[in-house]
């Protein structure tokens, strides 16, 4: 029996472009995350149903980022934002983010939701604060509404800020100390030690070219020793932090760097935050936490006084640090604040100006101010917290500061 085959173009078409399974798997992964993130609005384009899990997490997507009024249910209708004004409807969607989402995306998340939909008012209410995934930019927001929180909910807000704290204590103590200590070591060294204070490991590199192969050994011409560090303070540092909403984060970072330095005893470390005003909390800094709830996020800024005031406690400008972390936005005479960081640097104060202490690079700042910052020789960069303590060893050490390709 023969069998007739047609050989129409379409069908030569259809057979040439058979999709493999696996292939076509991919493709419907893709058209399903193009569904989630369009929303399914009837002009989407894809086709794609959701259920089950999928469809949750469409509804806490369209929640969030809706462009107006709709039912929340995800099934038809224009997508809109749906998280209303029930603090017990907004824990539900912040628990079910957590749910959904991994914790890099939930914190994203809860930030636009703040930004987007003015949850601020609700952050007030100890159920809430409870309910979010806790981050350095929640921390932020919970310091710019300090004065305006309930006293039923600071003792749930500290508890939220201290996990943070203490999250980025056990991050970034380590490192630092170790840094740091190393800094303050190779700062400390003699030509002339006592035996028990000589350092034989840069002693015997620095004498390599002294060897006699015949006596297999190293004649020692120059001695390289430790200082005696550790019996007085060595090095004085001052952490000037400019306390406007845009340096929250900075503040935090900050605020635990100031911690840890104060831990150090061949350190000792001020810690001065100002807006148009300024306030040492030098006094609080073995606890962080303190420190941030003395802050006032928001305000003016006038970083010549804050300058002025710092330039007041220093009495020993060839063993002092000033790191000013400010986006350079000033208030005050500008003239004299490039002034007074010109004659502290006169008088051998090393100067470090930090555009920001984040993960998130630079914010907007005074590119004015940062120029003529650099022309006095205190150039002006955005800094990780994981750059910090090189930052302050350079600094310590009084070599060039590793500043970022990226913010040359």
């Amino acid at each position: 029996m023969t069998t007739t085959t047609h050989t129409t173009a379409a069908d030569n078409t259809a057979t040439d472009t058979t999709v493999p399974a696996a292939d076509a798997d991919d493709a419907a992964e893709r058209l399903r995350r193009w569904r989630l993130v369009l929303g399914g609005d009837g002009g989407d384009g894809t086709g794609c149903a959701l259920a089950g899990t999928d469809a949750a997490m469409d509804r806490t997507l369209e929640a969030l980022y809706g462009s107006g009024p709709g039912d929340g249910s995800g099934r038809g209708g224009p997508r809109g934002a749906g998280l209303g004004g029930s603090a017990p409807r907004v824990a539900r969607w912040l628990g079910d983010i957590r749910t959904y989402f991994p914790t890099s995306v939930v914190q994203v998340m809860q930030r636009d939701a703040i930004d987007r939909l003015g949850l601020s008012a609700l952050l007030l209410e100890p159920e809430m604060l409870e309910a979010v995934e806790a981050d350095v930019h929640l921390v932020g927001t919970l310091l710019s509404l300090n004065k305006a929180m309930p006293e039923t909910t600071k003792e749930t807000a500290r508890a939220v800020v201290r996990k943070v704290v203490e999250d980025l204590e056990k991050r970034l103590t380590t490192r630092t100390r170790a840094t740091l200590s190393g800094a303050l070591d190779r700062s400390a060294r003699v030509s002339r030690p006592r035996h028990h204070d000589i350092d034989w490991n840069r002693t015997i590199r620095a004498n390599l070219k002294n060897y006699l192969p015949e006596y297999r050994t190293v004649v020692p011409e120059r001695l390289i020793g430790y200082g005696r560090a550790s019996q007085a303070v060595k090095k004085e540092v001052i952490l000037c932090i400019d306390q406007s909403g845009s340096m929250a984060a900075s503040v935090v970072y900050a605020s635990v760097f100031g911690a840890v330095l104060a831990s150090m005893r061949a350190l000792t470390t001020r810690l001065v935050v100002f807006d148009t005003s300024v306030v040492d909390l030098t006094d609080q800094l073995t606890d962080p936490v303190d420190v941030l709830f003395g802050t006032q996020l928001g305000g003016g800024t006038d970083i010549n006084r804050a300058l002025a005031y710092c330039e007041s406690r220093i009495t020993r400008p060839a063993e002092t640090v000033v790191v000013l972390i400010s986006d350079l936005y000033e208030g005050g005479i500008r003239d004299e604040m490039l002034k007074r960081v010109a004659a502290m640097k006169a008088s051998g104060v090393q100067f470090v100006t930090l555009l920001a202490l984040s993960d998130e690079g630079a914010p907007a700042y005074d590119r004015e101010h940062a120029a003529a910052l650099a022309a006095l020789g205190a150039p002006a960069f955005a800094c990780t917290p994981d750059l910090f303590p090189d930052v302050m060893a350079a600094a310590l050490e009084k070599r060039p500061l590793p500043i970022p390709e990226a913010a040359v």
